[in-house]
C-alpha cells in the first residue's frame, strides 16, 4: 500500500452475468487515512455494487482493491477487521434485545471473548456500549428488544454497532436515512471526533449533499464510471458560477448605467452578474443607482452535482444514439 493511502482501487469492473455491460467500468481510485471521502451518484450508478466490493461481500470480476493494505478477496478477514460498516437495509436479529445485537456481532469480530451477558462482559466493552449509546441518544433503551423499536432507533443501533472495534475505515451507506434532525446532528458531531482522535477514515454515500458539502474530496459515479473527482470547492467552481443578483425600480437607468460601466449582464430585471474572478463587495460599489434587491448566489455541491449528471446522461445519450446509426 502507497504511504497514507488507506483504500486502494485500481481498474476496478464488476459485470453480472448476463449484463450486456459492466455495473461497475474500470475505477481507479485512492483515499487517504483519516480523510472524509464521500461517493455520490444516480440510484443504478454503481455506487452499492462498488461499495459492497470494498466491503467483501461481493466479488469482483477483475482489478484490484486494498485496505489497510489488505487484498479484498485473498484477506478478507483482515480486511475486515479494519472496516466498520452501515449498510442502506438493516441486518439485525430481530429477535435479540439491542444489546445482545452489538455483543454477538464484537464476539463474532473477535473484539471480545463471549459472555452471557452484558454484566459479565469486561468492563471495555460495557464502557463502549454506553458511550456510543449517549453519543446516539439511546440510553436505557439498548436493553430492550429490537421488535419494540422504530426504523431510527434500528438506525442508531446499527452505527454503534459498526463503531463498536474502532474501525480504520467506516463505510456508511446513507447513514442518517430514518433519524431525527438531533440524531443526525449527534451522529456527525461524534464522526468528526473520530476522524480527528482516531484518524478513521469514512467513506460516506448519500443522498443527503449537504452532508456530503464536508467531505475533503468527493467522487462523483455514473454508468459504472467516475464522472468527477476533487474537492467540493473545486467541483462547484469547475462547475456552478457564483454571481449577483440585482434589482431596482428604475430598471432602464441600472441597465444603462451597467452597460457604460462596462459591467456584464444577463436578464432585463433582475439583472445576473457573473462573479468570476471579482468581488461582490467591489462591484457593489460602482453602481450607484439605489437597488431595491441585492442576492449573492453562492454555488452548492447539489446543483455542481445534478450538473454533473445531467452533462454525462446527454454525453451516454448522444453515444448510444451513435452506435445505433
Amino acid at each position: 500500500m502507497t504511504t497514507n493511502n488507506i483504500i486502494e482501487i485500481k481498474d476496478l469492473v464488476k459485470r453480472y452475468k448476463k449484463a450486456d455491460k459492466n455495473a461497475v467500468d474500470g475505477i481507479t481510485l485512492e483515499v487517504k487515512e483519516g480523510e472524509f471521502f464521500a461517493f455520490l451518484g444516480p440510484n443504478g450508478a454503481g455506487k452499492t455494487t462498488t461499495i459492497s466490493m470494498l466491503t467483501t461481500t461481493l466479488s469482483k470480476t477483475s482489478g484490484s482493491i486494498t485496505i489497510a493494505g489488505y487484498d479484498t478477496e485473498k484477506e478478507s478477514a483482515k480486511v475486515r477487521q479494519n472496516v466498520g460498516i452501515i449498510f442502506q437495509n438493516p441486518s439485525l436479529d430481530m429477535n435479540l434485545t439491542a444489546e445482545e445485537n452489538i455483543r454477538f456481532h464484537s464476539i463474532l469480530y473477535g473484539i471480545y471473548p463471549f459472555a452471557l451477558t452484558f454484566s459479565l462482559m469486561p468492563k471495555a466493552y460495557q464502557e463502549r456500549v454506553e458511550e456510543l449509546a449517549e453519543v446516539l441518544a439511546l440510553g436505557k433503551e439498548i436493553f430492550k428488544p429490537i421488535k419494540s423499536f422504530s426504523g431510527g432507533m434500528k438506525r442508531k443501533l446499527e452505527i454503534i454497532r459498526s463503531l463498536m472495534h474502532k474501525p480504520k475505515v467506516l463505510f456508511l451507506d446513507e447513514p442518517t436515512v430514518g433519524l431525527d434532525p438531533l440524531s443526525r446532528k449527534n451522529l456527525w458531531e461524534y464522526l468528526v471526533e473520530v476522524r480527528k482522535t482516531q484518524k478513521t477514515t469514512i467513506f460516506l454515500t448519500t443522498h443527503y449533499l449537504d452532508e456530503a458539502e464536508g467531505a475533503d474530496r468527493i467522487c462523483v459515479i455514473n454508468h459504472g464510471k467516475i464522472v468527477a473527482l476533487g474537492t467540493p470547492t473545486k467541483i462547484k467552481q469547475e462547475l456552478i458560477e457564483e454571481y449577483i443578483e440585482i434589482d431596482t425600480k428604475d430598471r432602464k437607468k441600472l441597465k444603462e448605467e451597467l452597460t457604460k460601466k462596462k459591467i456584464d449582464f444577463k436578464g432585463d430585471g433582475p439583472f445576473i452578474i457573473e462573479l468570476k474572478d471579482s468581488e461582490a463587495h467591489r462591484i457593489l460599489k460602482t453602481i450607484d443607482t439605489n437597488l431595491n434587491h441585492i442576492n449573492i448566489h453562492t454555488p452548492t455541491l447539489e446543483e455542481a452535482y445534478l450538473e454533473i449528471i445531467s452533462e454525462e446522461d446527454k454525453e451516454n445519450e448522444n453515444n448510444n444514439e451513435g452506435s445505433k446509426q
